[in-house]
């Protein structure tokens, strides 16, 4: 008899076995889940005229001496602050940027007078007077003016603005991709900004007075935002 009782003991095992895999059932196709979520970059782009100028606007003098050449410029550059802000430009809006003397060489190399310069930030927050307060300073003596750079007064809602549109372009991204692999989006699992710069500036090494007011022509500008943004697998 001792055949048919191993016999009857294998028998058992292989039920064993077979059950055993059959154990406790996944769920349809929980295997396949990508586990990382979906990530993406999104950008905002709000596009606006620039409501404010900057511009440098400075003196230079010559001068026999250093003492000479820089009292020359002091003078004349004070002349050219105070026709500035009689010309509507508050005294928190003019800010000092450079005062230098240097020494003129001939061509022997040995000096041959003295140089200085001042020269002052300027920020003018209507545009429509930017010409007029321009004339100004030239005629009080400015013989350097530099810009204008533009911006905007409100700047940094337009920045919230284009980080808004951002996280939504990236939501628009995140659903066409999820539709391509058939599977449901799910929340925001993390999401950080990026640097997309601020907004493009515009510059002219210079700008030439004639006894008509300067034109100023804003144009338009550019804020951007961009945002990299997980959502989960729902």
């Amino acid at each position: 008899m001792k055949p048919l009782r191993i016999l009857i003991l294998v028998a058992v095992g292989a039920a064993i076995v077979v059950f055993a895999g059959v154990g406790r059932p996944e769920t349809a196709g929980s295997a396949e889940r990508p586990a990382g979520g979906i990530t993406v970059t999104g950008v905002g782009t709000i596009t606006s005229v620039p409501d404010e100028a900057a511009f440098t606007i400075g003196v230079q003098t010559q001068g026999s001496t250093a003492r000479e050449a820089l009292a020359a410029n002091s003078q004349q550059m004070r002349r050219v602050i105070d026709a500035v802000k009689a010309a509507g430009v508050e005294k928190s809006d003019i800010k000092t940027q450079d005062v230098s003397v240097s020494a003129n060489y001939a061509d022997e190399g040995r000096i041959d007078g003295y140089s200085a310069r001042n020269s002052a930030l300027v920020t003018i927050h209507d545009l429509s007077k930017a010409g007029a307060i321009l004339d100004a300073a030239s005629n009080a003596g400015a013989n350097e003016v530099y810009g204008p750079t533009l911006s905007r007064s409100d700047e940094e809602a337009l920045q919230a603005k284009a980080l808004g549109d951002a996280v939504s372009n990236a939501r628009t991204k995140a659903e066409a991709l999820a539709g391509a692999a058939g599977v449901r989006l799910g929340r925001v699992a993390a999401i950080t900004e990026g640097f997309a710069g601020g907004p493009q500036s515009y510059y002219e090494s210079a700008v030439r007075l004639a006894k008509a007011d300067a034109p100023i022509e804003p144009g338009t500008q550019d804020t951007q935002a961009t945002v990299t943004v997980t959502f989960a697998i729902a």
